[in-house]
């Protein structure tokens, strides 16, 4: 992501549209604002700027000329935060959009945690935290890259067996289909300075 990217979605609401679109699928602004408590003018002003910015796309063949559908780009977009650290004009943006993910991911959490699930769920899911290494900083990259791959290799594993399932025989779902779900997977590493004396 450039920095002209990074601005154009550094807004707490952008972020929150965004993200219902990525994660929910297609919507309109009169849909979405009712979903965010927002104005559907003010949701339709931020869903063209994300669209200038080429992180959303009308769909088109969908809705009327007064009621657009929208759909999130899907594209791998990756945020390299040191790319911005020593660019003044985007100090402000990086820090909204860090704060904004950061925030996002707890409430992600937080609903989890308040949610209903029946025992084979809540046995799946895990909020687990590892304090006892001591990592160079390239050991941690390479810790990062490791847990990336695994998730990347799932991901695509998933990919592989929905496909599959469209044209298979029978009723046209791989086996398990039914039970899947969307996952989120966070995961948060950094290092942590030490109490002076240590």
């Amino acid at each position: 992501m450039d920095a002209r990217s990074l601005r154009g979605l550094a807004h707490p609401l952008r972020m929150r549209i965004l993200d219902l679109l990525a994660l929910d699928g297609a919507d309109t602004a009169t849909g979405l604002g009712r979903r965010l408590g927002e104005n559907t003018g003010t949701v339709s002003w931020h869903l063209r700027h994300l669209a200038d910015h080429g992180f959303i796309e009308e769909e088109t063949g969908r809705g009327t000329r007064r009621e657009r559908w929208w759909r999130a780009v899907r594209v791998a977009r990756r945020l390299d935060t040191n790319d911005f650290r020593d660019d003044p004009d985007s100090q402000g943006a990086l820090a909204v959009y860090l704060h904004e993910t950061v925030h996002r991911d707890f409430g992600q959490v937080t609903t989890y945690l308040a949610e209903e699930w029946g025992a084979e769920w809540r046995d799946a899911g895990t909020l687990s935290r590892w304090q006892d290494l001591r990592l160079t900083p390239d050991q941690l990259a390479a810790l990062n890259a490791e847990l990336e791959a695994v998730v990347v290799r799932h991901r695509e594993a998933a990919a592989r067996d929905g496909a599959a399932g469209d044209g298979a025989a029978g009723d046209g779902a791989a086996p398990g289909a039914e039970e899947a779900r969307p996952v989120i997977v966070q995961l948060q590493s950094f290092p942590r300075r030490e109490r002076d004396g240590r």
